[in-house]
């Protein structure tokens, strides 16, 4: 495994990281666990989760599961830097945290943040969280609360540094102002939706993450399944994703589906496995720390790993950028 600094911090980190959202929702308890110790096995030490995550009345909340999984001891916690998400708020009586009906048991309220992070530091069966993320901009609190709760919790121990996901480029430049205005140390990670079909987040929000030194760490790096080679299982008939979700609407689109085809007939061409050459692409992009994997099975984050060790040529990337071009920075992406 290679390791990178997040960000303009110290902290080190895996160039893979270990996504759980499936956890709960897809893998049971023994399958997260087996996963979680094959990921650690492999050099990940970057484990990313979500108070939101899991189904309570399923197999279980992924907070839940990953608390386990660090109960079973190994020096497991001592090795994970561990990021969990707040904004939402997974409810007890299965009621959507979306349609939540007590005004203050969601969002970045001073209260809420007191409340998510404790309720948190329970399921997760540890004393800390490494990288505490706001899943979503508030815009109805104002940015002094914010990190006046995020500073009380730093110096209580119970996290260490602040990230965001899926803002844009201006909130994470009001978002780190206010926080030196407080001699804070601010944002350190970005979580956003970019892969090689989907890169308009370097239009604004790379940019404004390398200025105030934010690492990128992508989400959904297959774009649900479309760059895992969709085309080819739709035609064995293995893929679940090109049934349902972002890979069959892309695939129903003429221009999108053209441009899959091309990029697996590229691919095949170098006999490169299109799941893989997706990953790969993400870690030569400037300001990337590393793409979350979400792994349901083991053979899932086998495939991940070969990533890490694949060198992509110069001219491949020139032909993946002809299939997909970058819509270039703001504001010459729109003004000229």
């Amino acid at each position: 495994m290679r390791y990178t600094q997040l960000g303009r911090t110290g902290l080190k980190v895996s160039r893979l990281v270990l996504g759980t959202m499936n956890f709960g929702a897809e893998t049971g308890e023994t399958g997260s666990h087996a996963i979680m110790d094959s990921a650690l096995d492999a050099g990940i030490n970057f484990f990313d989760t979500a108070n939101i995550y899991g189904e309570d009345d399923h197999k279980g909340l992924t907070e839940e599961l990953i608390g386990s999984w660090f109960a079973g001891g190994a020096g497991r916690r001592d090795k994970v830097v561990l990021a969990t998400k707040l904004y939402g708020n997974m409810t007890n009586d299965g009621t959507p945290w979306h349609q939540e009906s007590w005004p203050n048991h969601h969002r970045l309220s001073a209260l809420n943040i007191r409340r998510e992070v404790e309720a948190s530091l329970r399921r997760l069966r540890t004393d800390h969280i490494d990288v505490y993320q706001f899943h979503h901009i508030d815009r109805a609190t104002p940015w002094e609360e914010i990190w006046q709760a995020m500073d009380v919790l730093v110096a209580q121990g119970k996290i260490l540094y602040a990230g965001s996901s899926n803002f844009a480029g201006w909130h994470i430049a009001q978002a780190n102002e206010a926080a030196a205005r407080r001699s804070s140390l601010g944002l350190t990670s970005e979580q956003c939706l970019y892969n090689l079909a989907e890169r308009r987040a370097e239009m604004d929000v790379i940019p404004a993450a390398q200025a105030y030194g934010l690492g990128i760490i992508p989400w959904s790096p297959l774009h649900q399944g479309l760059l895992g080679g969709a085309l080819r299982k739709e035609r064995e008939g293995t893929g679940t994703r090109t049934k349902a979700g972002r890979s069959a609407a892309g695939l129903a689109d003429p221009v999108v589906r053209s441009k899959v085809q091309r990029y697996e007939d590229l691919l095949a061409k170098h006999a490169l496995e299109p799941g893989e050459v997706a990953l790969a692409w993400l870690l030569t992009r400037p300001g990337v720390t590393g793409p979350i994997i979400g792994p349901r099975t083991p053979a899932h984050l086998t495939s991940a790993l070969n990533a890490v060790e694949l060198t992509l040529t110069a001219d491949l990337l020139t032909s993946l950028d002809a299939i997909f071009p970058s819509p270039g920075p703001s504001p010459e992406s729109f003004a000229w």
